[in-house]
């Protein structure tokens, strides 16, 4: 079985941030079967959204030579913040296990605080955030992730209670029905991600 791992940056992020360098790294040492996915994100939500699904789809149909979601690949998610909100909507999507890492729950309310131009930090692209951002935003939330049966759901939640960007409690509200790793302190950077990667692995049972 094909499997990959696409990690989600968030809001003005990019692949070189810290986590996913060093997940790439982690992988490659010890995962170099798995296959890792970081893509530069466009900086509209309806964009990255069609630009994540056009590569998920895109790299299951050739491992396939099928259809997505065939028993031939397997896809797992790591979103951060922006990110995380990203990968619900995919996990649901894709039927996919997902790790969130300090997520945003509700970001069309935060984008409000936004509007206007921003600079993204690493690419240093110039562009602007309107109220079509949190239209496309709120038209891709998801419900809370339930228990059906003795079923597990998709979810493994990481958060920090010292986040300074986003309520750690509103994550840990919303996924309360799944498995959750909450740390005292930290930030919204996550500090110590890489001492985390072996969990991660473990969840998404790489071995």
């Amino acid at each position: 079985m094909k499997k990959y791992i696409l990690y989600i940056h968030g809001f003005n992020s990019s692949p070189l941030s810290l986590k996913a360098e060093q997940t790439r790294k982690y992988l490659a040492q010890y995962y170099p079967y798995v296959t890792f996915f970081c893509p530069q994100l466009a900086s509209t939500p309806a964009k990255a959204i069609i630009q994540l699904e056009q590569l998920i789809e895109k790299h299951s149909s050739k491992a396939n030579n099928s259809k997505t979601n065939s028993s031939n690949t397997q896809w797992h998610l790591i979103g951060s913040s922006l990110g995380g909100y990203f990968s619900c909507y995919l996990a649901e999507k894709y039927n996919c296990s997902a790790v969130l890492v300090n997520p945003a729950i509700r970001p069309y309310e935060l984008l409000n605080d936004y509007i206007g131009e921003q600079v993204n930090p690493y690419t240093e692209e110039v562009y602007q955030v309107t109220e079509d951002h949190i239209q496309q935003l709120q038209a891709i939330e998801q419900r809370a992730p339930t228990i059906d049966g003795k079923e597990k759901n998709n979810y493994l939640v990481m958060v920090q209670t010292g986040d300074e960007v986003l309520n750690y409690q509103q994550a840990v509200e919303k996924y309360q029905h799944c498995r959750l790793i909450v740390q005292e302190g930290g930030d919204h950077s996550f500090i110590n991600f890489d001492s985390c990667l072996p969990t991660i692995s473990d969840y998404f049972q790489l071995d």
